[in-house]
């Protein structure tokens, strides 16, 4: 009794290789093998292009709010003092800061001054986020210690002022230039508030990547800014930053706990939830289109196969009366359309795997080629087009090509397998 060759043999894996490196006079279809290879290339490449750009874009927008901004702040409930005056400053606020710092998980606890002002410098004026911190504090700030770029001396700050550097660049002003500051609640007197100015010495100018704080932000030692803004002995809020931003929610109670009674905190979350929330819909909606791109060429495999298999009828004919099943050449066609998807998938994964990690030179070249402009961090607030290569997205990318590849496969490889023999040799 003849023994029956096992599935996927080498001789199916020979057959399937001669028929797509056929040439196109021997009945083979190496144009459209090389159109579907390239066509799921393609798209793999862009599938995980745009995976890694949206996780970068991800990573680096919390990452810039996290390392300029508070995770959480506390701030003090208001509330009607004996004079009839509403108070929304904590008092104490060293003790408070100190009790907070001692929760774990806890890494700062700044008591700040926040105020609104007028910057004025070289007959030019711009709204300013002032911020009064200690010298030390505002040290500690990620991205404060290691900005994007920097000029001056932070540890200065007690002798001037800090400025983002587009404020800076927007006024006018260098290191050791004068600018001044406007405030409409200052001194109050006889006929209401007095307007407020001061100057001070820029003696630190730093640059963070995020257009929102490098276009707005001064800071101010707590002192100055505690007599500027009429916060003697009182802070408008602590500033806490924690060891894992992602569960702030977990911490809010322990740290409003340690604050004292009648404080309430505001999250990075809650204040960045818009922004989060519309990049997680985005990340869905272009995952969608991408795959739907994936799978357009993955049908290009399909009307690939259907021509093989038609021009391929008289081999087809000849191999079943030599004794080969419908299950062999099934697979010899299945074969065939599954190595131009995991060849075509492999070189899209080389692709964007070199895109993601030389993006830069890559976007710099498109920038120049296009005359500049391309990329505007006042509407993306950060100075640039980000990428972060993450396995699991490479993954998926892989296993959306392979799957569609498998499944567009199998119609022509059955309409091959399923031919008659005898219809296939009647006019040869």
């Amino acid at each position: 009794m003849a023994q029956t060759a096992p599935p996927f043999s080498a001789y199916e894996f020979l057959i399937a290789w001669r028929y797509l490196r056929a040439r196109r006079r021997e009945g083979g279809v190496s144009v459209m093998t090389w159109i579907s290879l390239i066509g799921v290339a393609l798209a793999v490449f862009a599938l995980i292009a745009t995976l890694a750009v949206r996780s970068g874009f991800r990573t680096e927008f919390v990452g810039t709010i996290l390392g300029a901004n508070a995770h959480v702040q506390v701030l003090q409930t208001p509330y009607r003092n004996e004079a009839g005056v509403v108070v929304r400053t904590l008092d104490d606020f060293d003790a408070r800061a100190e009790a907070v710092r001692n929760v774990e998980g806890v890494t700062r606890a700044a008591p700040t001054v926040r105020g609104q002002v007028m910057a004025s410098a070289n007959n030019r004026n711009a709204g300013v986020d002032v911020l009064g911190q200690r010298v030390e504090d505002v040290a500690t700030l990620p991205l404060l210690a290691d900005p994007e770029m920097s000029f001056g001396d932070l540890s200065r700050l007690d002798e001037g002022i800090a400025l983002g550097s587009r404020l800076a660049a927007n006024l006018g002003v260098g290191i050791g230039d004068p600018v001044q500051l406007i405030s409409p609640n200052g001194v109050q007197g006889i006929f209401g508030s007095n307007i407020r100015t001061s100057t001070f010495e820029v003696v630190h100018i730093f640059q963070v990547g995020r257009f929102d704080v490098d276009n707005v932000r001064a800071y101010l030692p707590l002192e100055e800014a505690q007599r500027f803004f009429n916060r003697e002995g009182v802070v408008d809020e602590l500033e806490v930053l924690v060891d894992e931003p992602e569960n702030i929610d977990a911490l809010v109670p322990d740290i409003l706990a340690a604050a004292g009674p009648n404080t309430y905190s505001w999250t990075w979350m809650q204040s960045a939830g818009g922004f989060l929330r519309a990049l997680e819909m985005e990340d869905n909606i272009m995952f969608v289109i991408l795959s739907i791109l994936v799978l357009i060429a993955s049908l290009n495999i399909t009307s690939g196969l259907i021509m093989l298999v038609k021009n391929k009828g008289r081999d087809v004919g000849i191999l079943r009366t030599m004794g080969l099943s419908q299950g062999a050449i099934l697979r010899v066609f299945f074969l065939c359309g599954l190595s131009i998807g995991i060849f075509g998938t492999i070189i899209g994964v080389i692709l964007g795997c070199l895109f993601a990690i030389y993006i830069d030179p890559i976007f710099n070249a498109v920038n120049w080629l296009l005359g500049g402009g391309v990329w505007d961090p006042s509407i993306r607030f950060i100075s640039q087009l980000p990428a972060e290569l993450q396995l699991a997205d490479v993954l998926k990318a892989v296993g959306l090509s392979l799957s569609l590849s498998f499944v567009v496969t199998i119609f022509p490889a059955r309409r091959a397998a399923r031919m008659n023999p005898v219809e296939a040799l009647r006019y040869e």
